[in-house]
């Protein structure tokens, strides 16, 4: 689990490719200060289990379905990334809950800088439409942040300089690709709402768990 907090960019140092496998090598800092192996970090938005850790750098591996679901099947020798390491139970919640699922991948359509923010509108897959509102939040490329205005195939959000100094969206140009996560407690309200819908009981929806539960969207 995940606040959408970006700890530090970092830097993609090498890749390596085979049919269906990937293996990224980053460069870091602060996420190093005390990661092991088999430890959870948020690259880009989306979860990745530490597999090697250096002084200075660290290794993930992204199987095929990573790979066609979010950007990281497109990143590149030098590209940045936006890093977070896992939730302690400690920590501050300074932004919302973020799983690392990335639900889809969506597009930068319009970009406008103004004297003391930025407002990016970003198109979706028209699916996650019923998980936005106006004032809700939505983790783009793991970064948390408010939705400005929630259409039906895009949604628009402002970015104050530290946000764009701090992460890797102030890089970003029109036209290029986003990995998104819906708020989480949005999934849950729709799994509880449908299920109460179809059964007509609410005390329906407290077989959660049991086998012959219908497979649902989480």
């Amino acid at each position: 689990m995940f606040t959408g907090i970006v700890e530090e960019v970092g830097l993609v140092r090498a890749i390596q490719r085979r049919t269906g496998y990937q293996r990224t090598t980053v460069e870091a800092k602060r996420v190093l200060e005390d990661v092991s192996i088999g430890d959870s970090i948020s690259i880009d938005g989306a979860c990745h289990t530490v597999v090697e850790a250096e002084r200075r750098a660290f290794s993930f591996e992204s199987v095929s379905e990573t790979l066609e679901r979010t950007t990281l099947g497109r990143l590149k020798t030098g590209h940045r990334v936006n890093l977070e390491r896992s939730l302690k139970l400690s920590d501050r919640l300074g932004g919302h809950l973020v799983a690392g699922h990335v639900d889809g991948m969506g597009r930068v359509m319009e970009r406008r800088r103004w004297a003391d923010n930025m407002t990016f509108r970003i198109g979706m897959p028209e699916e996650l439409a019923a998980y936005l509102a106006d004032k809700g939040s939505i983790a783009v490329d793991g970064i948390s942040l408010t939705v400005v205005a929630a259409g039906a195939r895009d949604f628009t959000v402002t970015v104050i300089p530290h946000t764009m100094e701090a992460t890797t969206i102030g890089e970003r140009r029109v036209g290029d690709a986003v990995n998104l996560e819906v708020d989480l407690v949005a999934r849950y309200l729709e799994r509880l709402t449908g299920r109460r819908s179809e059964n007509g009981n609410p005390a329906a929806s407290r077989n959660v768990g049991s086998g012959s539960e219908r497979q649902g969207v989480l």
